[in-house]
């Protein structure tokens, strides 16, 4: 009987030690990339929303699944030409990508670069950017075409000046030569300046050689490259904090995830706009304090001479209506909704672009 007893004890432990076995993990291994190092911002907020908060939720929920993240920062697996190439064709499937570098597709993505002076602040920016991504078929069409979803817009802090002699007025600026990126040359239009087209790397160098007399930057990206070294009057002209790409997912890729994945991780991803402005913002402020320090002369643009600024630019929102119109989009109706939608969110711009169209 003793013997009987000690088995059925022996039985019954191995039958209560068997009926719930604690829960297999199930991993998924996801790529998230970028053409540009983590130390910038909108790469820094990927890490510190989706990777390092996804596994955690997923736990807490009870979930079975992790999820084994390959960080690709840095050009690792393509650079900042590539960067919706690699979401389309599934290099990364999640990452960053630099919308201003694609003029021809995602034309409406750059909205904000032909409409400077409207606001400063990038929570403004970012909110719109999101309503629109939201409500206009159009502004998702760009991101399907390109089997890519889209979370969260990336924004700048505001476009500032950094020259090598002082600005009081715009008659400082007559026949200067004035650095810029991209569209962003369009700004120094109408002012008697001659814009010369550059990237960030190159700013230092071609203004310590002559090649140019200023710059229109943002300050997070001038304090890195000690731009104030070469160009020590920083004038706050707050020109625009403008959305210039975003947080997105390769289409096919996000949509094989199971779908408690994707529950888990969707507020997350949305979570990024407000990291990188987080991030921005602290290291603007930071940034600028530090010129200052260095011996920079700091100085702000007369709010007169900055409307005039803004009222000499050539109509750059006609000629971006007037591109959409001709791809047979509402370039009209999408620029008066804009506008819009960023008086409702508090902006207050020096120029009406939705006018005169």
């Amino acid at each position: 009987m003793k013997i009987r007893g000690l088995i059925l004890a022996a039985a019954a432990v191995f039958a209560f030690g068997t009926a719930a076995p604690a829960q297999q993990t199930e991993t998924i291994r996801l790529t998230i990339g970028s053409s540009h190092p983590p130390v910038i911002p909108w790469v820094l907020a990927m890490r510190n929303t989706v990777v390092q908060k996804t596994n955690k939720a997923l736990e807490a929920k009870g979930s079975k699944y992790r999820i084994e993240w390959n960080e690709a920062y840095g050009g690792v697996l393509y650079n900042f030409e590539n960067t919706i190439e690699a979401i389309e064709q599934g290099i990364a499937d999640f990452g960053w990508v630099g919308t201003l570098w694609e003029p021809a597709k995602m034309p409406l993505q750059n909205i904000m670069f032909a409409t400077p002076f409207v606001t400063d602040d990038p929570k403004i920016s970012a909110k719109v950017m999101d309503e629109l991504m939201a409500k206009n078929k159009h502004f998702q069409k760009e991101w399907e075409d390109q089997n890519a979803i889209y979370f969260a817009a990336t924004v700048s802090d505001s476009y500032q000046l950094f020259t090598k002699f002082p600005v009081k007025s715009l008659a400082d600026l007559k026949g200067k030569k004035i650095l810029a990126a991209g569209a962003v040359g369009a700004w120094a239009e109408g002012l008697g300046a001659t814009a010369v087209n550059a990237g960030i790397p190159n700013f230092y160098n071609m203004l310590q050689t002559g090649v140019g007399d200023g710059v229109i930057l943002i300050p997070s990206g001038a304090v890195p490259i000690k731009l104030h070294e070469v160009a020590p009057h920083v004038t706050t002209v707050n020109l625009g904090a403008v959305a210039f790409g975003a947080f997105a997912a390769n289409k096919k890729k996000w949509e094989s995830l199971p779908q408690e994945v994707r529950d888990t991780m969707l507020p997350i991803a949305k979570e990024y706009a407000a990291e990188n402005i987080n991030i921005v913002q602290t290291r603007e402020k930071a940034g600028v304090e530090r010129m200052g320090k260095d011996g920079a002369k700091l100085a702000t643009l007369p709010a007169d001479e900055r409307k005039r600024w803004a009222d000499a630019m050539p109509n750059l929102a006609k000629t971006w209506v007037d591109a959409a119109d001709k791809r047979g989009q509402p370039g009209k109706q999408i620029m008066e909704e804009y506008m819009a939608a960023m008086r409702a969110a508090g902006a207050k711009p020096a120029r009406d672009w939705d006018k005169g169209l």
